[in-house]
């Protein structure tokens, strides 16, 4: 997606976030915000950042196995960045 786009994946294969256990959830959000100070330190062009995770098929999911994305963002890398994920379906976003 963007340059310093990290995936956090469980050692566990679970299929989803919602199959994690709470240690794992923590573990996770640890990391999250681990990886985002790694990040910033080593990039001040970094502004944002999206935090994402497809849960089913039907959510874009095509890898079966839990993975929590972290997408730093730039000022400018897209024309406007108004409502992040909410533009996942079309014609849903901007309200």
């Amino acid at each position: 997606m963007t340059e310093g786009h990290t995936l956090i994946i469980p050692k566990r294969h679970i299929a989803d976030y919602f199959g994690l256990s709470t240690a794992e959830v923590s573990a996770t959000n640890q990391l999250l915000h681990l990886v985002k100070a790694q990040l910033c330190s080593g990039d001040e062009t970094i502004a944002g950042f999206n935090i994402g995770m497809n849960a089913g098929i039907s959510a874009g999911q095509t890898v079966v196995h839990c993975q929590t994305h972290l997408i730093p963002r730039r000022d400018g890398d897209t024309d406007d960045p108004r409502g992040g994920i909410k533009h996942i379906v079309s014609g849903k976003g901007y309200y």
